[in-house]
């Protein structure tokens, strides 16, 4: 089996013999029910491959469909005027980049279709091409845009400036500017439209791109097209029979077990109310091609603007995940980098897990394992910056935790806690010290996910600062700032948060931690088991 990995062109994998997880009845809807989308998606999920399926769709390339499903469906098969116009791989930090590839492009559709002296801007030159373009096939033209964002995205929130030439401006507002005008073609040139497909990461709609035109129907979490990209399960079952049997063999699963750890792997995205669970495919096709299982898609590289937005939020992590929100507040994107949910979601570092039409409101958490780790590890290393490598660390917790070694857990929290530097815990206010410490110990915890981790879990008598499962033992954490060890202990005995396991058969551990705010590290280490 040959697989698609990083293969973006759907010719090339028809004629390549790769593996096709067939989409194109969803397609044929897609092309039939409506005529100008948007959708979001996160990066490597399938949308350039998605746009490049349409493309040929379009061209009437039936060769290329037979035997998928919409091979039943289009009897007609008619060819239309295409304009394929993708952002990705482009650099758009350097000043006139975006006006460069905007000329560069529309000057070789004029080469095509023909110029009039009349249109010289760049949005109604290109008004002008799709009426020609119509004009000479007699059918109207379509219009795919793959990483619509890219040029806002690369830029925003790094301060970079340019000039229209006759004031300063920000380089995120001169391309937004741009992009806007030329967005705003499509109602003028509406009558010579047949289809017309924009896709990205991100929904900048508070800042909106989109405003000179009627707006795109936005099908990012409409429950009929949730698995227009990625994979099912049900896909996943019925593609890879053979590759997920030869990791279970290699692995020493059963292959339903090892269909359980692929699923919480790689597993997890939710794109509509109807919850139907979705795959990465870049990684589930990675980890069959390498036959191990990895983090790809988080290795593949993190987001640099994501990053940016980071800086200025990332204490509240623990307050954004695990909650429920309206589709306001996550959905449409307001250009205030103290707001990161947008981005944080639709980047794909948070999914949907549960929702309630009634009140319209969505639960969101991590997807799964893989982004977890890969996405709190970064946010440790750049909130905590230790000398001490996180990962490593992490590792060397959890075979602790697995043998029941709390004294080896001590001294790996206390030296990995005792490197971080001043700078980095040095708080004005007791609050920020106590909120610090809090986030810190919450952060480290939330990496040992190979085990059941909670952190304040709410109980009837109170929230629990942390509690770790693991096949053979249960640790519940409580944690004194400048207090001592035994006040730790003494508030799991007063609010009875042993309980909820006193008819479990694994040895539970009561551990108290007293943090000094002057040292930065652990005071005390109490244990009752």
């Amino acid at each position: 089996m040959k697989y698609p990995i990083g293969i973006q062109d759907f010719e090339k994998i028809i004629k390549g013999d790769y593996v096709y997880v067939d989409k194109t009845a969803l397609i044929y809807r897609l092309v039939t029910e409506g005529n100008i989308y948007f959708l979001s998606r996160p990066r490597r999920f399938g949308k350039s491959l998605l746009v490049s399926t349409l493309e040929a769709y379009f061209k009437g390339r039936k060769e290329l469909f037979k035997g998928l499903a919409i091979d039943e469906l289009e009897t007609e098969w008619a060819e239309y005027p295409v304009f394929h116009l993708s952002f990705g791989g482009e650099n758009f930090l350097k000043n006139g980049a975006l006006d460069a590839k905007l000329e560069n492009i529309i000057g070789a559709w004029e080469a095509e279709y023909g110029t009039d002296p009349n249109y010289t801007t760049l949005s109604n030159r290109f008004q002008y091409v799709l009426k020609a373009a119509h004009q000479k096939y007699g059918r109207r033209a379509v219009v795919l845009i793959d990483e619509y964002d890219k040029p806002l995205l690369d830029v925003l929130d790094t301060g970079m400036k340019t000039s229209d030439g006759r004031n300063e401006l920000l380089l995120e507002e001169h391309n937004r500017n741009i992009l806007k005008g030329f967005y705003s073609v499509f109602k003028e040139a509406d009558k010579n439209l047949q289809f017309v497909l924009l896709t990205g990461v991100t929904k900048f709609s508070q800042v909106s791109v989109f405003s000179g035109f009627n707006q795109p129907a936005d099908i990012s979490l409409d429950g009929r097209y949730e698995a227009l990209c990625g994979i099912t399960t049900e896909e996943l079952h019925r593609y890879f029979k053979e590759p997920i049997r030869t990791l279970a063999q290699k692995y020493k699963y059963t292959e339903e077990e090892m269909k359980a750890f692929l699923k919480k792997q790689y597993d997890g995205y939710h794109f509509g109310e109807n919850l139907i669970d979705i795959y990465n495919p870049f990684s589930i096709l990675n980890a069959f091609s390498s036959q191990k299982v990895d983090d790809y898609w988080f290795r593949s590289g993190t987001p640099s603007y994501l990053v940016r937005l980071l800086n200025h939020t990332q204490e509240n992590l623990n307050e954004l995940t695990n909650r429920y929100y309206t589709t306001q507040q996550f959905i449409d994107y307001k250009a205030d980098v103290e707001m990161p949910l947008p981005m944080i979601y639709q980047s794909g570092y948070l999914t949907v897990k549960d929702c309630n039409l009634r009140r319209n409101t969505y639960l969101l958490d991590f997807p799964n394992n893989e982004v977890k780790n890969g996405f709190i590890s970064i946010l440790a290393n750049d909130y905590l910056k230790p000398r001490k490598d996180v990962n490593n660390w992490t590792q060397d917790v959890i075979d602790t935790l697995e043998c029941g070694d709390l004294e080896q857990f001590r001294k790996l929290l206390t030296s990995f806690l005792a490197d971080i530097p001043y700078s980095m815990r040095r708080k004005e206010t007791e609050r920020e010290r106590e909120r610090y410490f809090h986030y810190t110990f919450y952060l480290l915890m939330r990496m040992v996910s190979c085990y059941t981790v909670y952190t304040e879990k709410q109980q009837s008598e109170g929230r629990v600062d942390c509690i770790v499962e693991t096949p053979d033992y249960i640790y519940i954490f409580e944690f004194k700032l400048d207090g001592t060890a035994d006040e730790a202990l003494q508030q799991i005995e007063d609010k009875g948060y042993t309980r909820p396991y006193e008819a479990d058969t694994r040895t539970l551990f009561k551990v108290g931690i007293g943090f000094s705010s002057e040292t930065g590290t652990v005071s005390e280490f109490k244990v009752t088991e």
